[in-house]
Formats: C-alpha cells, structure tokens, sequence
C-alpha cells in the first residue's frame, strides 16, 4: 500500500491519476488531500488533477522521466544498497572544493559518466565535489537554476538512480559531495506550483522571477517543502551538504528566518544520522551574519562564498572595470580582502551607490570559500571566457597561488585545474518558443548596454553553445594543459601538507604591497606569498632571510633577505631556520 498526499488548500477536488484511472482524494487538515493506493509496481506513473483540470506533475515529486511537463513516477529509495556505511566527510575547512556541471563535466553529460573522472579529481588533490543544480528542469540541456521538480534529478543525467551511484563512488574515492540548491525562485516553464497553492508571494520579486512565499498566508506549508527538500538531498541521496544559490532574494520578514530554520533542521538530521553536513550559501550582501552561530543570533550557515575576494583578484590580474570590478582594481582591495574578507565591509560602493556589507568580527577565514573561477563569473561573461582565455599561463598561476595558498576555502571550477579551452557558455532547452526567444533576446539586450554586438553573443538556445561548453579531457597531455595542471597539482599538496595554509585564522596573517611596482606579499608564518603582477623583474626586500619552496618560474635569486623576482610570477617561501 503506498500514500500519496499533495497540499492543495483552495481545491474543491483532487484525483490521484495512476494507471489509467481518476482516483479521488480525501480533504484532510491544513489543505492537505490524502489517498493510498495498492501499486502494481514498485516505480509507477501517477500525476494529480486539480478541480477537474489536466493531469499535473506532483510538487514533490521523486523522479520526471519524461520532463517536467510529464507525469510523476514514484522511487523507493530503500530499494538502492550503498556502500558508504563508515563514511564520514573531510571537514570543509581543511578541504578543497571542485564545482562541476553534469551536463558538460564529460561528453556523455550523465551522472554515471562522471564517475569515470573521479580518479582525477582524486589525484588532484580535491576533497569536495560541489554539483551545481540537479533538479529537474526543462529540456535536456541547462545550467539548472531554473529547476521546477525539485525533489526530482534530472532526467537526461541519469535520474535517481544514476545520482545515487555518483554519490557513492564519490564516497568510496574519499570525495564529499555537495548539492547546489536554488530556494529563492523557480524557473516559470513547467512551473504548476500556482496551480495547487500559494507557493509565491507577490509583495517580493526576485531578477529571476517570483519569489517563494515564505511569511505570507499558507507558508507554514511552503517552507516545509524546501526543508524537506533539503533534508530528501541529504537523507535519501546521502549529499554531505548543500549549498544555497542567492540567499539574498530568499525574503522571509518572520522572526525565525527560513536559514536558520533550515540551519537547525540540519543539525537535527545530523543527530539522526551521526553524519556531519555542511551548509554553504551565495550571498550578495557581504552579510557574515549567514555563517555567525545561531547561538550568537547568526543563521548558524559554514561557509559562504567571498565574491569580493573573486572580484579584486580577477581586477588586478585582468585590468577589467566593467559592472562590479569598477569598485575593485587595485591592490589595495586585493589586500583588504585577504586580510578583512570583505573589500565593501560597511563601506560606500560606488557601483551599487550605497553603503555595502558588514564587517567580519570573530568568524574563521575558513567560514568563506574564495575562488578564481566559478559557473557564474565565467558563464555570465558574453562568450563564457575562462580565466586562461583573458590572461597569460603566468598569470593564471598567481591567481591560483593566492586561492590556493589564500585564507579562505578553495573552490576551482570544472577544468580550471589544467586550463581548459572550452568556454562555459550559458545554454537553455525551452520547448516554449516564447520564452526561448525571450531567453534569447534578453541575453543580447544584456551585453548589448556593455558595447557587445548582438550577433557576437551566442544563443543560449543553441545547441552548439552547449556543446561547446563541454571540458575536453583529451587537452591534459598537451602544452600548456599539462603545465597549468602540475602548477595545480603542486599548490593543493603544499596547501594540504601546510598547517599554516589550512589555518583559517586571520589574526596572524599580514598584506603587504606596492601599487606602483605592482608586487604583493601574503604572510601566513611561517609561510610568505609573494607576487609580481607586474611584467618586468622585481627586487623585494623580506623583513627576514627565507627559503623558497614552490615557483611559478625560475627563481632569479634569493641574496640574504632580498627576492629577485621575473615578471608576472609567483614565490611560496619559508622562513629559513637559524
């Protein structure tokens, strides 16, 4: 006997459709209707009918083999036998996290195909392996943010089962495995949430659509289901953490915000289970009071992503002053970031033309993941350009010097790690015409206002932008793929054999620099950072005689306490011992 139940408060009548036939429901409490049905399988296709319409996708449901215009198909999630009993994740901070696409990870673009690829990320060096969003979403191709099943994996992946074998290869390599998790908006094609209650709340709105209604009437039930989303992702599919796209439109007034609710929830699993798991959450506010401990009237998050530490990183190496890097550029900001975290901690951002973010008090460096590259500053570019398309191989390598040898957690996005040629384009499926060219239009009109051709701009509805996008393995053999790739290879085994490295206390780390003569000195004792972002040689004085341990070229020479540096290069030093 299986139930079904669905939350349809304003319906005078609901059917179960399995089978072939219209099965009515029973009104229960709190808008919820309730039937239990003797299956004649163990994976059944079922859909709901409101007030007599057409057969409708259930909200929660576990698996759209057909998309998300198709009928629901029911999973038992004991029926899975894993192997990951003794398992227990590496601590987030001391890891290193890989974001990937499923889609363009490997030419298949399916779960069970990127099982293939974790011995390399394993001989990489990394520790968690962060997929960007899984939940059904329309057509077979796109980045994910537009999900509307959100209980459901996708389909073209691989579905349920092919999920649950990546989790658990994933676990047997000794890798962590986090999901990408998008609770501020749903993407509007396939998106029937409206017609079974008030999930939206129409006093907000987000750039991306209507937000979920999280304190209006009826969202006693609508943040019970993006709890239990979350907890489905951690329980059923044994994800170690989830991380939370954009909390800043997630609008909750209550006084039990929706993170910390979700933020305790957790911890209860974990009681439950004996397993730790990790919550990470993008946040555009600069705001540290996401990952502050409940206790200490935080929302008890581990880590959020250090988008101003990305964006003074990429300005100094590039040069770039458009949008968001016209506050960044110098390495003034670089410095600040790495010390403060935050560049824009409470101070006046020209850019936004207010006063942006809160300054971090008390809280580990490890509570913010830093970053090069991620989906978004490469995939929101007009053509997808990755970092190594904007700049030399030298450097490329200083920037992955201070993300890896940085205060904050390491993120590297899918291929940065040997420098791959493939853009990261932006790329949809939509069967609706409209909105595909709506999709399409929108995206040259974006770039257009930065002085870009639209004809220049790929189509996001095209299958070539998807294809193009894909990482093409067959590069890490080739120069330069194998160099960026050693450079990587070493960085994450000093970060990994350094305690000093892996301590994300910021008191005892200094900055230093030049902004004429363009150099920049990270200390992490007994450990010293030191770049030239500039083109010529450099001669810098140390406040005391050091070592070097890892070049990103030829070392010209160390004479005393004074570093001759080639240009555009990169030094890890020791203090020498006495």
């Amino acid at each position: 006997m299986s139930d079904f139940s669905v939350w349809a408060p304003a319906a005078q009548s609901v059917q179960l459709r399995v089978g072939g036939d219209n099965l009515p429901m029973k009104s229960g409490a709190h808008g919820w209707w309730h039937r239990s049905v003797t299956l004649d399988a163990a994976e059944m296709d079922y859909a709901y009918v409101i007030d007599g319409g057409r057969p409708l996708p259930d909200p929660r449901s576990p698996w759209q083999p057909n998309g998300v215009h198709g009928a629901s198909r029911t999973v038992d999630h004991s029926a899975f036998v894993w192997t990951d009993q003794r398992w227990q994740p590496k601590p987030l901070s001391t890891g290193i996290v890989y974001e990937l696409h499923i889609g363009t990870f490997t030419p298949e673009g399916t779960f069970e195909s990127a099982i293939e690829k974790l011995e390399h990320l394993t001989r990489l060096g990394v520790t968690h392996v962060e997929l960007m969003p899984v939940a059904e979403f329309p057509g077979q191709r796109g980045w994910g943010y537009d999900g509307v099943d959100l209980f459901a994996p996708h389909h073209a992946y691989g579905g349920p089962l092919g999920l649950k074998r990546l989790v658990d290869a994933c676990h047997s390599h000794g890798l962590a495995v986090l999901l990408d998790v998008v609770y501020n908006h749903l993407g509007p094609d396939g998106n029937y949430l409206s017609q079974f209650g008030p999930y939206f709340n129409s006093h907000y709105s987000t750039p991306w659509g209507p937000a979920l209604n999280l304190d209006g009437p009826g969202s006693i039930a609508v943040r019970r289901f993006l709890c239990d989303n979350a907890l489905m992702w951690l329980r059923d599919y044994h994800f170690d953490g989830l991380r939370l796209d954009a909390v800043h439109a997630i609008f909750d007034s209550s006084a039990l915000h929706f993170l910390e609710q979700i933020a305790n929830e957790v911890k209860e699993l974990e009681a439950e289970t004996g397993r730790r798991y990790e919550l990470i959450a993008e946040n555009d506010l600069n705001d540290p009071r996401v990952v502050t401990a409940v206790e200490a009237s935080g929302y008890g998050f581990e880590a959020q992503w250090n988008d101003d530490f990305h964006h003074a990183l990429h300005s100094v190496l590039t040069g770039e002053k458009d949008g968001y890097y016209a506050d960044f550029g110098k390495l003034q900001h670089l410095a600040k970031a790495l010390k403060s975290v935050y560049v824009y901690d409470g101070c006046e951002s020209a850019y936004r033309q207010r006063i942006q973010g809160r300054r971090v008090q008390g809280l580990s460096a490890n509570r913010f993941v830093g970053f090069l590259q991620n989906h978004d500053q490469v995939g929101n570019r007009p053509k997808g350009e990755r970092i190594g398309r904007l700049l030399s191989i030298r450097q490329v390598k200083i920037g992955a010097a201070l993300v890896l040898c940085g205060p904050f957690v390491p993120m590297l996005f899918q291929g940065e790690e040997f420098g791959a040629s493939s853009p990261f384009l932006y790329f949809t499926d939509h069967a609706d015409q409209n909105l595909a060219a709506s999709v399409s239009t929108g995206r040259r009109q974006e770039f257009a206002r930065f002085g870009w051709k639209p004809e220049d701009i790929p189509d996001p509805q095209d299958v070539s932008s998807f294809q193009e996008s894909k990482l093409d393995w067959s590069e890490l053999p080739h120069h330069p793929y194998d160099e960026i790739l050693r450079w990587y290879r070493a960085l994450i085994a000093l970060r990994q054999s350094s305690r000093a490295l892996r301590n994300g206390s910021l008191d005892q780390l200094t900055v230093e620099f030049d902004e004429s003569n363009r150099w920049l000195m990270l200390h992490r004792p007994p450990l010293t950072v030191l770049c030239n972002f500039s083109a010529r040689e450099l001669c810098v004085s140390l406040k005391s005689a050091m070592q070097p341990l890892l070049s990103s070229e030829p070392m010209i020479g160390i004479h005393g306490s004074a570093v001759e540096l080639a240009g555009e290069s990169v030094v890890i030093l020791e203090q020498a011992p006495d």
